[in-house]
């Protein structure tokens, strides 16, 4: 009986497997952020999860202090939100600017004056997506799911069902407003990440803590 009771799930399971596998959205150079004119697909990430970025030619040691703007929310036709309430957009906009603040500490200093060694940094909520409600943790241990999720975390890919967050990152000069880098990209837990199935934020979150980490290699 307990076969049969699984057999929907599993039936489910698949459906959403292939449905992941074949439409998971991608970033774009969104229209509306101001460097999107200079995004060229990227030469310098292997992961893919920064699909489209500018780098000027820039020794980033010469700066010693950032400035962060306030996290903004992409408001354009080509944002990538699905089904995110306002609510979920204002908490991840907060998280973004408190987790990046933290790491970006750990790099430079925090310095609201616009001198001539500190970058001015612009970040951009541009979509999220949350984790499947049951799916998301049931999947990790279903024998369709659980060999799916094995090789995407080894491949360093999205798991089943999981949530993600993508995002636009500008880098100025701050005293010149001079762009000196700029990416988008999407960020989420590795696929056997069972915490971050757990609830329908916890995949977003993820991915922001892995993106304060990734922007501050980029600086490096």
């Amino acid at each position: 009986m307990r076969a049969l009771s699984d057999a929907p799930k599993a039936i489910t399971l698949a459906v959403c497997l292939i449905l992941t596998a074949c439409a998971s959205t991608q970033p774009v150079p969104y229209a509306g952020i101001a460097s999107a004119s200079q995004l060229r697909p990227s030469q310098h990430d292997d992961s893919g999860r920064i699909p489209f970025e500018y780098k000027a030619n820039i020794d980033w040691r010469r700066y010693s202090d950032f400035v962060l703007d306030p996290v903004a929310i992409y408001r354009g036709s080509d944002g990538q939100f699905e089904d995110v309430s306002e609510d979920d957009k204002a908490f991840l906009a907060r998280y973004m600017q408190n987790q990046f603040t933290d790491k970006l500490n750990a790099r430079f200093r925090n310095a609201p004056g616009r001198n001539a060694n500190a970058v001015r940094i612009k970040l951009t909520l541009t979509g999220a997506k949350t984790n499947t409600a049951v799916l998301s943790t049931f999947s990790r241990f279903d024998l369709l799911g659980g060999p799916y999720n094995a090789v995407q975390a080894i491949r360093g890919k999205e798991g089943a069902m999981t949530g993600s967050v993508s995002f636009a990152v500008e880098i100025y000069d701050a005293s010149t407003n001079e762009l000196l880098g700029a990416y988008v990209t999407k960020q989420y837990p590795n696929a056997w990440n069972l915490k971050a199935g757990i609830g329908a934020r916890s995949a977003s979150i993820a991915g922001i803590e892995n993106g304060a980490d990734q922007l501050v290699a980029y600086l490096q």
